[in-house]
């Protein structure tokens, strides 16, 4: 779902925009407000997601090993799997049980092994590259977008000029999103289960490793003499 939210993101900014057109051609501040809205209006989901979180039922692992409650956990595993309206059943006090602590000494006798310390490292590692990469291109995407021209617009008069190139920006984020966000995550709904999550996993690495590359090492001559083969590899990178 967080490749609708990009596209969410990219259609409210065009809203917004699209309301505060006539104010920003007439005095370019007004763009303040806009980046003021998008931002407050991106917060609405977030709670009605925290309300929701905060009012249904805890997980049975949660039950059983934070609340201790191993009855509870029990009746909630027993009616999710028979569909069963279990309620009112495990509301007692249940039996409590003492479950060993976590510490830092397991975690270091544990991952102090090279062959479980090999896996924690090389995941983190290869998810830290590919953050720093994928949402420093992600975050920017209007800055790439005014890089390769897309967003550039050549009116005289400022205001203009700045919703014309804000407004680009919005359309070629929701392109982009259309085009490679959404299509690879639900490409890895529908395959995940088939091809398995490590090979899908490593496949967009190894892939995203290729297109990151080329487009750096040949940013220049496809921004000078192939703005389209520019926009196809960027679109790729969104796809893996």
């Amino acid at each position: 779902m967080q490749g609708f939210g990009i596209f969410g993101s990219a259609i409210v900014a065009l809203i917004v925009l699209a309301a505060f057109k006539n104010a920003i051609i007439a005095d370019v501040t007004a763009v303040d407000y806009c980046w003021r809205i998008v931002l407050g209006v991106g917060a609405v989901p977030g709670l009605a997601a925290l309300y929701f979180r905060l009012t249904i039922p805890e997980t049975p692992r949660y039950t059983m090993d934070v609340e201790k409650d191993v009855n509870k956990a029990t009746t909630d595993i027993t009616s999710y799997l028979q569909k069963d309206d279990a309620s009112g059943e495990g509301e007692d006090a249940g039996n409590h049980v003492e479950v060993p602590k976590a510490s830092w000494s397991d975690f270091v006798s544990y991952f102090g092994k090279w062959n479980n310390g090999k896996v924690l490292l090389g995941t983190a590692m290869s998810w830290f590259a590919l953050d720093i990469a994928f949402y420093g291109i992600g975050l920017n995407n209007g800055i790439i977008l005014s890089a390769i021209g897309y967003a550039d617009t050549h009116e005289p008069d400022l205001g203009e000029r700045a919703y014309n190139s804000l407004k680009n920006m919005a359309v070629g984020n929701i392109i982009i999103t259309i085009m490679g966000t959404i299509p690879g995550y639900w490409v890895t709904v529908a395959f995940v289960d088939s091809w398995g999550r490590k090979p899908i996993q490593l496949m967009g690495f190894a892939v995203l490793t290729v297109l990151f590359i080329v487009m750096g090492a040949a940013f220049t001559p496809l921004k000078e003499h192939s703005i389209p083969a520019f926009i196809v590899l960027f679109t790729l990178l969104q796809v893996f």
